[in-house]
């Protein structure tokens, strides 16, 4: 290369690869076709590298441009992250802070810790990813994340809020009409709402809850949200978490006293951050929300027989 490449040309490399098409990328960008277009050839040629093959279905990447994707997400991710960072700077706690959080923990538990934290600090903004994967942090794709695994890197600041507990529940609506089971083994005579595509964590799981498996589910679905709704619904039996199930008076506990998952859960964000006035007011609101909300479910998932795994470290967060 005789010269390096313009920043916004990588931007746009990256829209080409997530949109698909010039149209779209120039859509998602606020730009002309023909700018994107140019975007692109100036890019390649700047690289001396072929990046899309071009057709009537739109463009391909070339192995060449799928080896430089990770590089433009990384500039993409810095990016955006140094925009938060110059956005909290000012006598107040404002600015914008990006929160990773799993399907149900950003729908069911988040919202009112958000609102409490936003009617506090007014100029705060929130940017929330809801993903059962884990961010990474030290990319900064995410400025502070809700984990229920512990995090192994040494430059990320850690709190253990407490344990959430998972059990089997079921609405009334379902329990009239099938009844009560009174053991698992009872679970085969049931619709029960699980997984379509098993893990080696959620294989570890089943190895201590004999006769569940992902042949006697009558409903198999990978989202939480959609395993939630079917079970509101009245559809089945299904793992829910115990406190978010408190909530709902039609929500019944099924087999309290054979089955119940804790989980660990963690508030993590960079060392880097610890100094920020935006993130230290975030972690702070997500640590005493969090810790309230495991509590809540604490007292019906302690002191009672049965059996209570904790889901392996590698389990996604829940």
């Amino acid at each position: 290369m005789s010269q390096e490449p313009a920043w916004d040309l990588y931007r746009t490399f990256l829209a080409v690869l997530r949109e698909g098409s010039l149209s779209a990328a120039a859509r998602s960008l606020g730009l002309t076709q023909p700018t994107v277009s140019r975007h692109i050839e100036a890019l390649e040629n700047t690289v001396g590298l072929r990046l899309f093959v071009r057709s009537q279905w739109g463009l391909t990447p070339t192995e060449a441009a799928l080896e430089l994707a990770p590089y433009a997400e990384t500039i993409a991710s810095t990016a955006a992250a140094m925009l938060r960072v110059a956005s909290g700077h000012g006598a107040v706690v404002g600015g914008t802070v990006r929160i990773s959080a799993s399907e149900v923990v950003g729908v069911e538990v988040l919202p009112p810790i958000l609102t409490a934290l936003r009617e506090r600090h007014t100029h705060l903004t929130i940017e929330l990813v809801l993903s059962n994967t884990v961010e990474d942090l030290l990319r900064r794709d995410a400025d502070i994340a809700v984990r229920m695994v512990e995090p192994a890197q040494e430059a990320l600041v850690a709190k253990h809020v407490g344990m959430i507990a998972l059990g089997f529940h079921a609405h009334r609506r379902y329990l009239d009409r099938r009844g009560m089971p009174a053991t698992l083994g009872d679970l085969v005579q049931h619709d029960v709402i699980g997984f379509d595509r098993d893990t080696p964590a959620i294989r570890t799981m089943l190895k201590r809850v004999r006769g569940v498996d992902r042949s006697a589910f009558a409903l198999r679905a990978d989202s939480d949200l959609a395993q939630l709704a079917m079970l509101r619904a009245g559809f089945g039996i299904g793992v829910c978490q115990i406190p978010v199930a408190a909530r709902d008076p039609d929500l019944v506990r099924v087999l309290a006293d054979a089955f119940v998952l804790n989980l660990p859960t963690w508030v993590v964000m960079h060392e880097d951050l610890r100094s920020s006035p935006r993130c230290r007011a975030v972690f702070d609101a997500l640590v005493d929300g969090l810790a309230a909300h495991s509590k809540a479910g604490a007292s019906s998932a302690h002191g009672e027989p049965g059996t209570r795994p904790e889901m392996p470290p590698d389990r996604p967060e829940w």
